[in-house]
């Protein structure tokens, strides 16, 4: 298949391009930059060239391929009405095709759950950064009614290949010689190595019928505390940590700090059983132990 992927050259979609193309897909990637662009062309991706914003490009390129994937993020503030829109474009260029769009939320919807293992059934409660999601995610997965096979998957923290939060963790420890953390560091963080999620994308993308919902998870949850420690160690600061009180946390990271300090376990059941997904990278103590933020 020629798969329009969003989010090309970043953390999440690089992997996933790398997964594509490795099983037989061609990928056909967006790029916001020259220097984006100039990468992905050096690794066998068709590129095109725009941003979320641009969603006239979103949708022609869309009418060009037979799936769309989307992991794009601006990252900004008004993520929430550029992610919208991009959806609803290229959702209404796929209309009536039959083909596939994998959309990508996050755990973070599902807000605490403390000590409930919860999976794609749990009820939703998102803290406050991630409020907007349910909504576009509903679009994806209500798109069969319009003729395009919705797929939605929900990773949780991300890590390996030195991204992601914990890569943010050994760029800290590496620059100010400890790891600070939020809260008491007693909440628990469930986790999923890039490779092992970018495994899910394609399995998603073969496999996943039209509504289609995954929680993207491997392992038991850990506590931030034990990952930070580990970290820290990892990156040369010693296991030196140090608490950040939420409030005082809050006034520099506003809602991302919230989000941080939630206490959350899941179950990727769901994954395995349907679409055959077997997780093999190294959990996250492992991936420190081989060296993966040096």
């Amino acid at each position: 298949m020629r798969v329009f992927l969003t989010g090309a050259s970043g953390y999440i979609g690089s992997t996933v391009a790398e997964r594509l193309q490795k099983a037989g897909h061609t990928v056909v990637g967006l790029a916001r930059s020259v220097e984006a662009a100039q990468k992905l062309a050096s690794q066998g991706i068709e590129v095109r060239r725009g941003d979320l914003r641009d969603t006239e490009t979103l949708a022609q390129a869309a009418r060009e391929v037979n799936a769309v994937i989307h992991t794009a993020s601006t990252g900004d503030s008004d993520m929430p009405q550029v992610d919208r829109a991009a959806i609803e474009a290229m959702l209404g260029a796929l209309e009536s095709s039959d083909k596939k769009f994998i959309y990508t939320s996050g755990v973070w919807v599902h807000g605490s759950t403390g000590e409930r293992v919860a999976d794609e059934a749990t009820p939703l409660d998102p803290a406050s950064l991630v409020a907007w999601r349910p909504a576009v995610a509903q679009l994806v997965l209500n798109a069969s009614k319009r003729g395009v096979r919705g797929v939605v998957i929900r990773p949780a923290m991300v890590y390996g290949r030195g991204g992601g939060h914990i890569g943010d963790f050994a760029r800290a420890a590496r620059e100010e010689g400890r790891v600070r953390f939020v809260g008491t560091g007693e909440n628990r963080w469930s986790l999923v190595h890039v490779e092992d999620l970018a495994d899910l994308y394609v399995r998603a993308l073969e496999r996943a019928e039209a509504g289609s919902l995954f929680l993207a998870v491997h392992g038991a949850s850990v506590r931030v505390r034990e990952v930070a420690e580990a970290v820290s160690h990892a990156a040369g600061a010693v296991g030196k940590v140090e608490s950040w009180k939420l409030d005082q946390a809050k006034e520099k990271l506003g809602a991302y700090a919230d989000a941080l300090a939630l206490d959350q376990q899941f179950s990727s059941k769901k994954a395995k059983e349907v679409l055959g997904w077997v997780p093999q990278a190294p959990s996250v103590f492992e991936d420190l132990e081989q060296g993966s933020m040096k």
